[in-house]
């Protein structure tokens, strides 16, 4: 059986903080995309702007909830990216 991609866009609310808020210059937008996990969104984004934070170094939350990498994305979820953050 043949399991075919959705390639359906879809729209997604994505936040940045910290080192990623600075590479993009903001903290909040909407993007239209095919991805399925946010893993692909990330890759995604990664080469539209520029992001040098490797994923394995980001944890995700999706909804307000953390989530593995694989999890699958739905139309209006909204996305952060959580980058390790330092302390003092």
């Amino acid at each position: 059986m043949i399991v075919k991609a959705d390639t359906t866009e879809k729209k997604i609310d994505v936040q940045y903080y910290a080192l990623l808020r600075e590479e993009r210059g903001l903290s909040f937008e909407t993007v239209m995309t095919i991805a399925q996990t946010p893993k692909e969104l990330y890759g995604e984004l990664q080469k539209r702007h520029g992001f040098r934070l490797p994923i394995e170094r980001l944890k995700v939350a999706v909804n307000d909830a953390f989530q593995d990498w694989d999890s699958p994305l739905q139309p209006n979820d909204n996305v952060v990216f959580i980058p390790p953050v330092a302390g003092g």
